[in-house]
């Protein structure tokens, strides 16, 4: 989606606010989002919860050390949470990598990887990518990036010139990892604006997570930080 300015009659936004959480305004619903696996580990699909209770404007945690996850108590200030953005703020287009297939290509922003892992469902999509004559890899690659909450995986159809994207709502998801046993990032669906502490506009997107353990090394988007430590070895080969 391209960098623009807000509209007057879409005020819905993200406003990150200086070592502390993420302000929400413009009445965005909020929904629990749980990653469902098979027997393997790997991804079936995503189950998306009941409508949380949220006033017009909300405060969600991003020091990840919350006693009201997922909203704000305050701890940041108690615990000196350094919330510095470190991320560079690139369009999507410049960081992705580029793989062409017979009738996809698919852009890659590995640095926005939040490891929910649907990119193996029914098997790797970086491969399939270049057998996507295959009509049962192809769709299976197109559902798989769609899946994808961060939009590091990007697919456009090329027989229409056409980026494939999920028709999403205006909402935050609440990702939930219960195979791995960690709380994910926030989901923010439907082209929601997140600006910086400082008011800068980041490109807005149809899919973003945002950190909400406080350990990335891209605030204030999730690099898979929160996922469990024998497992980052698996991410950083993934994204080698």
């Amino acid at each position: 989606m391209e960098n623009k300015p807000l509209k007057a009659n879409d005020i819905s936004k993200v406003q990150v606010l200086k070592n502390g959480p993420y302000l929400v305004s413009g009445n965005v619903p909020l929904y629990p989002a749980t990653i469902k696996c098979g027997r393997e580990g790997i991804p079936t699909e995503w189950e998306i919860g009941n409508k949380m209770q949220t006033t017009q404007s909300y405060a969600l945690c991003r020091c990840g050390q919350t006693k009201t996850k997922p909203f704000c108590d305050g701890t940041h200030a108690k615990v000196n949470f350094n919330g510095t953005e470190t991320s560079d703020n690139e369009a999507f287009d410049k960081m992705a990598k580029e793989i062409n297939g017979p009738t996809l290509k698919l852009k890659d922003a590995e640095i926005l990887c939040a490891s929910a892992r649907f990119c193996h469902r029914g098997g790797d999509i970086w491969p399939q990518i270049s057998r996507s004559n295959d009509p049962q890899l192809k769709q299976n690659a197109i559902r798989n990036a769609c899946d994808c909450p961060s939009g590091r995986l990007v697919i456009a159809d090329k027989e229409t010139g056409k980026v494939v994207e999920p028709l999403l709502e205006k909402s935050i998801g609440l990702i939930v990892d219960p195979s791995k046993g960690v709380d994910g990032p926030y989901w923010l669906r439907g082209g929601i604006p997140v600006y910086s502490a400082e008011g800068k506009l980041h490109e807005v997107r149809n899919r973003v997570t945002l950190c909400r353990c406080g350990k990335s090394t891209d605030k204030p988007f999730c690099d898979s930080s929160h996922y469990p430590e024998e497992d980052q070895e698996v991410i950083e080969d993934e994204q080698k």
